[in-house]
């Protein structure tokens, strides 16, 4: 483990506005700085037309459009988080994977974003009604993609008269592991409290994440899913310091994106050197899920 949170590198709702842009030429950026052409396709910019404030206009853009992830997410409750920095001397991507629980999805899942100067496997035009809508999707879109997956599968580990508890005895897969539904005590051990007589879904998923971390997060073709291939991956992090916005601070209010900004078009991994606090630990973010 090295500092900053960082675990292994290689050679390699609201409404708010960002201070990089007025609101007239967001719209501007969005449709011509982020690469989307007037057929809808996207064009790879230039390595010379990254900095690091047009790397944070493109995250402030999401966080204005909601595509941006909010750790105290009212509908989700959250058990773990990652983030990743990918790029190559002609594109850069940023991956941020939330793995938690919605009662209104009904399941356990795990949420990639993934931001970037140019993004792969795109929803196809097929997958849309009609080609205004794909086109739509597109210029809506231009530079965030989202995709989920569910680690946890199996029947019978959720009651099925209170499907938000689980059940007093059974099995849970995770990743097509078998794994019994832990001891009262061992929620306990991990320092979770729990709110009611028996363990509620989400409890179990803050528990499996703080013993099996990373079968519940993306596996690397998970991870790489919207990512262009040529990009190598070039930064892990497990704990960071995220935005709050939901009350409106921005990537670019905090010294930890702005640098990631400067990581991400330099390659230069000594620039990552922020005394910031990490927060992603789902204690600091109680309101998540409550809604």
């Amino acid at each position: 483990m090295l500092d900053n949170g960082l675990l292994s590198w290689q050679g390699g709702g609201c409404q708010r506005s960002s201070p990089f842009l007025p609101p007239v030429a967001l719209v501007l950026f969005r449709r011509e700085r982020c690469g989307v052409t007037d057929d809808g396709g996207h064009d790879q910019m230039n390595a010379n037309a990254h900095t690091p404030a047009s790397v944070l206009q493109v995250l402030d853009a999401c966080c204005d459009s909601c595509t941006f992830p909010m750790l105290d997410n009212g509908y989700v409750y959250l058990a773990a988080s990652r983030l990743s920095l990918h790029r190559s001397e002609a594109d850069w991507a940023m991956v941020i994977e939330i793995f938690g629980y919605s009662p209104r999805a009904e399941w356990p899942d795990l949420h990639v974003y993934a931001f970037g100067s140019r993004l792969h496997n795109r929803n196809k035009a097929e997958d849309y009604v009609t080609a205004e809508a794909h086109r739509a999707y597109l210029e809506g879109n231009p530079n965030n993609e989202s995709r989920f997956f569910h680690p946890i599968d199996g029947e019978g580990w959720m009651d099925e008269e209170e499907p938000e508890t689980v059940s007093r005895a059974g099995t849970v897969m995770v990743r097509g592991i078998a794994m019994g539904l832990p001891a009262f005590e061992q929620y306990g051990v991990a320092g979770i409290d729990l709110q009611g007589e028996r363990p509620a879904v989400f409890e179990l998923c803050r528990l499996l994440a703080a013993e099996h971390r990373d079968l519940v997060l993306a596996t690397a073709s998970e991870r790489r899913v919207s990512v262009p291939p040529e990009l190598t991956e070039i930064l892990v992090l497990e704990d960071w310091c995220h935005p709050d916005v939901c009350s409106g601070e921005l990537p670019s209010d905090t010294e930890t994106f702005r640098e990631l900004a400067e990581v991400l078009v330099s390659g230069d991994l000594s620039r990552y050197r922020t005394t910031e606090v990490h927060n992603t630990h789902w204690r600091h973010w109680p309101g998540g899920g409550t809604l």
